[in-house]
Order: structure tokens, then C-alpha cells, then sequence
């Protein structure tokens, strides 16, 4: 990593209060929440969007792990995707959909509504403008709010995957790198 490990007996009473909170949701504190409480107001705010759109979405839950893959892949984020393709696949994303996108190829979903998730968010992600088809078809899937919410989700997990390819945050350890063109946080094909 780019930066030293954090020292968590020198931090402040806020940092302090925010890493307690994001531990007690999650569990643990580590990744990206070990940079972002290096600033503590960013942390409370974006500990706050994520866990409202990894936890209470009105997408379902599969919708909500594979935003984080399409979008993690699309950033070539090792981190998030390591964290979360089993927790996808357990969702209901197909297996070999998944290894698929690691892989850079077209997933041949198995769910409707995935494909048509897809198809909105590379469209968006690649063309930055979403076509009208694929505008119409996410409407249909996932009404409004869904995707208000698919928007929500991309932006953060954007900011996320970002983060963590800047400040360089490696796999945890006996975790193998899911893209074969990445390696070493370049691209290598």
C-alpha cells in the first residue's frame, strides 16, 4: 500500500468513534475504511452511502453484489471484486457469469434482470450516456427508485474502486488475483 497502516492507538476521538461503528456493522475495519478514516467526515459520509446500498437497496440482493463486480471490474478493482464474487455467486449470480466478467468477456446471465443490468451499467460506464433501450428495460426491472439506486451504487463503488487502485490496497493475504490482465495494479495485456 501506498501509505502506511494506520495507527489505531493514536486516533482520534472521532476516527475512534467511526472505526467502533464500521467495525460493528461489518465486523472489522480494513481496506478502504483504513484510508478513508484518515479522513473522518469522507468516512462517516461514505461508510453511511455504502452500507445503505450494500444493505437496505430496494435492488435485490443479487443486483446489489454484481454492481459491485461490474463496477469493480470496470475499474479493474482487485480488492472489491476479491471481496465480493463468492458473496455474488451465493446471491444467485451464476458462477460462470461471474468468472466470465473477471475474465473480460460477456456474461451470459442466467437472470433477466442481470443482463439487463449489465447492458445499463456498461453502457453508462463505457458511453457515459445510457441508450434508450437500455433506459427503458432498467425502468421495466427496476423501477425509479432502482435505479436511483443503481446509480447510487455505481458511484460509490466508482469512488471505492478508485480508491483502492490509487492508494495501491492489496488482496488480503491468500487471496489469488481474479483479473488475468492486471497485475501488480497495471495492466499487463
Amino acid at each position: 500500500m501506498r501509505l502506511p497502516d494506520l495507527d489505531l492507538t493514536t486516533l482520534t476521538d472521532r476516527q475512534k468513534e467511526l472505526h467502533d461503528r464500521i467495525a460493528g456493522k461489518r465486523g472489522h475495519v480494513r481496506g478502504p475504511f483504513l484510508l478513508w478514516l484518515r479522513s473522518p467526515e469522507l468516512c462517516d459520509k461514505v461508510e453511511a452511502l455504502g452500507a445503505f446500498l450494500r444493505f437496505d437497496s430496494v435492488l435485490p440482493l443479487r443486483i446489489r453484489e454484481l454492481s459491485i463486480l461490474v463496477t469493480a471490474r470496470f475499474w479493474d478493482a482487485q480488492y472489491s471484486w476479491a471481496a465480493h464474487a463468492e458473496k455474488a455467486v451465493a446471491a444467485g449470480v451464476d458462477a460462470q457469469a461471474v468468472k466470465d466478467l473477471a475474465e473480460g468477456r460477456v456474461p451470459a446471465f442466467t437472470n433477466e434482470d442481470e443482463t439487463v443490468f449489465y447492458n445499463f451499467a456498461m453502457d453508462l460506464l463505457q458511453n457515459h450516456f445510457v441508450s434508450d433501450a437500455n433506459f427503458d428495460a432498467a425502468l421495466r426491472a427496476f423501477g425509479e427508485q432502482g435505479m436511483i439506486d443503481i446509480i447510487g451504487a455505481m458511484g460509490n463503488f466508482s469512488m471505492l474502486a478508485m480508491l483502492l487502485n490509487t492508494f495501491q490496497v492489496p488482496l488480503r493475504p491468500g487471496i489469488e488475483a481474479p483479473f488475468p490482465d492486471i497485475e501488480n495494479f497495471a495492466k499487463v495485456k
